[in-house]
């Protein structure tokens, strides 16, 4: 549900860096908040990254004075609606219990495996549910013979909808050997009977390119 992620210099954290993908939320919101820790004198050496309004100072013929951080780095309209979508979702999930979510992940996600597990002629990669360290709630898969694409694109046309491509991960699938590959999401708001749907919807395109001598 978040990522986080810190670029540090030595022990001079710069930025914290959160993302909210998938909360729940229909817009993906992205935050960076300087932490109390970094060096000011860096972050007024550094030029900012894109114009906008409110991260300016003072503009002459010749050239242009910036605001102070964070402000020189927050160019434009803020990203009004996105903050209230998120915190939306934030208070959703929290009326939930993350631990109830996180519960909910597992249950779903092991059942998604397991049903994935019995079809024929697919591929899944990353380890089992029953791993040390577990795994999302998500499945990412190839069917033997077949594009993950074409794959996406039937399932698709059943009222089925999956992902394929690189998904933000090209160095893996050149590691792992594959073109692209397809994947699976569960989520609170997913049911058994959503995955028995999808992984019937899976069986009936891989049939569907073995009568067309495709596999």
């Amino acid at each position: 549900i978040w990522t986080f992620s810190a670029m540090s210099a030595c022990q001079n954290v710069m930025w914290l860096i959160g993302e909210g993908m998938q909360a729940v939320s229909n817009i993906q919101h992205r935050i960076m908040c300087s932490a109390h820790a970094c060096r000011m004198s860096l972050l007024e050496s550094m030029p900012p990254w894109m114009g906008g309004g409110e991260m300016i100072q003072d503009v002459f013929l010749d050239h242009s004075t910036y605001a102070e951080p964070p402000a020189r780095f927050e160019a434009g309209t803020p990203s009004i609606a996105e903050a209230i979508g998120l915190g939306a979702a934030c208070d959703y999930l929290s009326s939930i219990g993350m631990d109830k979510v996180h519960a909910y992940e597992q249950e779903i996600g092991g059942y998604l495996y397991d049903k994935l597990a019995s079809v024929n002629k697919v591929t899944m990669y990353g380890p089992p549910p029953t791993a040390k360290r577990g795994r999302a709630s998500l499945v990412s898969f190839n069917v033997g013979g077949l594009h993950a694409t074409d794959v996406s694109t039937l399932l698709d046309a059943s009222g089925v909808a999956v992902r394929s491509g690189h998904h933000c991960t090209q160095p893996l699938h050149r590691y792992l050997g594959i073109g692209a590959s397809a994947r699976a999401s569960c989520y609170i708001y997913n049911t058994q009977h959503d995955v028995d749907l999808f992984t019937d919807a899976l069986k009936e395109t891989i049939d569907f390119f073995a009568q067309m001598g495709m596999e």
